[in-house]
């Protein structure tokens, strides 16, 4: 396999089936390099979640293969969990344990998965903390921080692995409006820290203020990609035109 080493991601003829003859992927062959940030939009049931929840193979592709930073993550004799070390992922709801503290919610997959230490653990987490403005929180648990805060926690906690590439999917869509600027906010902190990041979303200011590059998903294919500019003043595919005119 023949790569870039400035390939992170590689994937060949991605197909996903979901029940007999409907392909959520359709033959999709990408690449993501490091420090590129791709925002992926589409609409409902376009396949582009099942796409990125494929890159960790927490979706299983019926067809196809995704090499992560040179190795073949589809073949059954890789260990995938010690790949995905590597991929931070954000959902839409954040997934904290709620009878943990925030700062252990921070500590248990880096002393647990990389063997770092309690005080390694706790004082990394810390910085981090202070880096999104909740330092002041790390003793409280996830029921007492609004859905932002919980958000910005559930960043921090994949940042916690010190991960090659940060995965989102859809992670403002379960936030009320007035919440979603501060998750935004520190999601374009990591992409100006040269963070690679490949989100999901349908925040179109977000898409065009910090995608390198955007990708358009429909019926499980890439249909059209391009630089902001360019996708958003001079689309070609007459789909993605009728999709744009109903979201800007």
């Amino acid at each position: 396999m023949s790569t870039n080493q400035n390939t992170l991601f590689r994937v060949e003829n991605l197909r996903k089936e979901f029940g007999k003859g409907f392909f959520a992927l359709d033959g999709i062959t990408e690449e993501f390099h490091k420090g590129e940030v791709v925002v992926i939009i589409g609409p409902s049931g376009s396949g582009k979640s099942t796409f990125l929840r494929s890159l960790n193979l927490l979706e299983i592709p019926t067809e196809g293969k995704i090499y992560f930073e040179g190795v073949d993550i589809t073949d059954s004799k890789v260990d995938i969990n010690i790949h995905r070390q590597k991929m931070g992922m954000v959902f839409q709801h954040f997934n904290l344990f709620p009878h943990m503290t925030i700062l252990k919610n921070l500590c248990i997959a880096p002393m647990k998965l990389q063997n770092k230490s309690k005080e390694e653990a706790e004082e990394n987490a810390m910085k981090l903390l202070k880096r999104v403005g909740l330092e002041g929180r790390a003793n409280d648990f996830p029921s007492q921080l609004s859905g932002g805060q919980k958000q910005r926690i559930a960043i921090v906690r994949s940042l916690a692995m010190n991960p090659d590439v940060m995965l989102f999917d859809e992670p403002t869509s379960a936030l009320d409006p007035e919440m979603v600027g501060e998750v935004l906010e520190l999601m374009k902190d990591l992409a100006k820290d040269g963070m690679t990041m490949v989100v999901v979303t349908h925040e179109m200011g977000f898409a065009k203020e910090v995608a390198n590059r955007i990708l358009f998903i429909d019926k499980g294919q890439v249909i059209e990609q391009n630089q902001p500019k360019e996708f958003f003043e001079n689309p070609q595919n007459s789909r993605l035109k009728e999709f744009l005119s109903k979201i800007l």
